[in-house]
């Protein structure tokens, strides 16, 4: 005989059989409630029924499908060249980051086509979502508001407005009155998604919805919500920074390679056009501890300064804090340095700091962070007219990356002389003269240290 309950977990949506401490799906602990089985229906024996007709894939390639421009820039580049018919689309990011101006400014834009666009919102006012629209010049008779946390209330008015896109903001704010739980929980956002994927499906309407996450960086609800959409985007920036950057990380009608990068302001989100001259505008070339890296962050390489900090610690432990980049990469670095380079850090507080509020996660970037840190600690500066990337070993052996050719050019572009990279990558065609690092120990002559 069956279980007659379940256990659901109100993190991540697992089900089991037994109650556990811990959720085997997410690692939550004290997570898991109590619900009643839902009961089977027998499979009947009757004929099989049937769905779509199978086709070729070369006559589904042939369909061509007309995207529509969102009308803010950078943001079509990352969806892949604008919004697909019937796509649900979800954006995600931290509270205040800047979703719903981004996405008040998107509807506002389509709108502006005379193609009308609702904004359905359920965290504010009409009259606050209207002083925003105004604030970033998005006033338009074809923008429609639509206050309302009732999921059927909004379904019934978008039947009868026809709009040519639907923005939910949020889709932890709806209520579908069929399902259990509170706005926000497990049960309540698997079926707000579902109704608005259904919505999107047959009326062929893009519809996208706003998410949050977590205090780890997670979208919250289930994770059926990122299974269910079309794209998952996310929109990312440290408090205090005016830079925001958008990607994304699920694309079913594009790559996941494009980003965009915008400087948040009191009339919205503006495209930053050359992102790695804003990110070193402010840059103190003759400083000890300041590198520039080129990364590679989308399809186009990133100039960056990396800044480190390298001074006596007071504690018995000493404090490791970086600021955009990965915590564990740091500490592999500095074993390595003090193993391969011979310069201790062993008694010394190590802070490393991403200009601009980014965190990336490249790879290319190790050799920047590393010389950063030879330079912080020795107290020399690295030469003004270089720049730095390459991969790092456990062995202290400098790897090469991918794309050195675009980064130089990209290096050149903004005046750099000089580019410090991979061994490897030093023997093809370069924008810029090379300075080989074969292992951890060159960057020590490149600072004019020694051993």
């Amino acid at each position: 005989m069956g279980n007659d309950t379940l256990y659901f977990c109100a993190q991540c949506g697992h089900e089991t059989a037994k109650w556990v401490g811990c959720c085997p799906g997410c690692g939550e602990w004290n997570s898991l409630t109590e619900r009643p089985a839902a009961r089977r229906q027998k499979a009947s024996r009757g004929p099989l029924r049937r769905g779509s007709t199978a086709q070729s894939v070369a006559a589904a390639a042939a369909e061509q499908v007309e995207r529509t421009s969102t009308g803010v820039e950078g943001v079509d580049r990352v969806l892949g060249g604008g919004l697909v018919p019937g796509s649900l689309v979800l954006v995600a990011g931290e509270p205040g980051v800047g979703k719903s101006t981004l996405l008040l400014q998107v509807a506002a834009a389509i709108a502006g086509e005379g193609a009308p666009a609702v904004y359905v919102s359920g965290e504010e006012s009409a009259r606050q979502v209207a002083l925003r629209a105004q604030r970033i010049g998005g006033l338009n008779p074809h923008l429609l508001l639509l206050p309302e946390t009732s999921c059927e209330a909004v379904l019934a008015e978008l039947e009868d407005l026809g709009p040519s896109l639907v923005v939910v903001d949020s889709v932890q704010t709806m209520v579908v009155e069929e399902a259990e739980g509170v706005a926000g929980s497990v049960g309540q956002v698997r079926q707000v998604a579902a109704r608005f994927q259904h919505l999107a499906k047959t009326t062929g309407v893009p519809t996208v919805l706003v998410g949050h996450v977590t205090k780890d960086g997670a979208i919250a609800g289930p994770k059926l919500l990122e299974h269910l959409v079309d794209v998952v985007m996310s929109l990312e920036g440290e408090p205090g920074h005016d830079l925001r950057l958008l990607r994304a990380a699920k694309n079913r009608f594009g790559t996941v390679a494009e980003l965009a990068l915008y400087s948040m302001t009191d009339h919205g989100m503006v495209a930053v056009r050359n992102p790695s001259a804003w990110l070193l505008e402010d840059r103190r070339p003759d400083a000890a501890g300041s590198a520039v890296a080129v990364a590679l962050e989308g399809t186009a390489p990133l100039l960056i300064e990396v800044q480190a900090l390298v001074a006596p610690s007071s504690l018995g432990t000493p404090r490791r804090v970086t600021q955009g980049f990965d915590g564990p990469r740091l500490a592999l670095l500095l074993a390595v340095l003090e193993r391969q380079a011979g310069v201790s850090f062993a008694d010394r507080d190590v802070f490393v700091n991403l200009v601009g509020g980014l965190s990336l996660r490249e790879p290319a970037l190790d050799l920047a962070v590393a010389a950063a840190l030879l330079s912080s600690a020795g107290d020399r500066p690295l030469p003004a007219d270089v720049v730095v990337f390459g991969e790092i070993g456990l062995l202290g052996e400098v790897r090469a990356v991918s794309r050195a050719a675009d980064r130089a050019r990209e290096a050149a572009a903004l005046g750099f002389g000089r580019v410090a990279l991979p061994e490897r990558n030093a023997g093809g065609e370069l924008a810029l003269p090379a300075v080989p690092v074969a292992s951890v120990s060159d960057l020590l002559a490149l600072l004019g240290a020694r051993r």
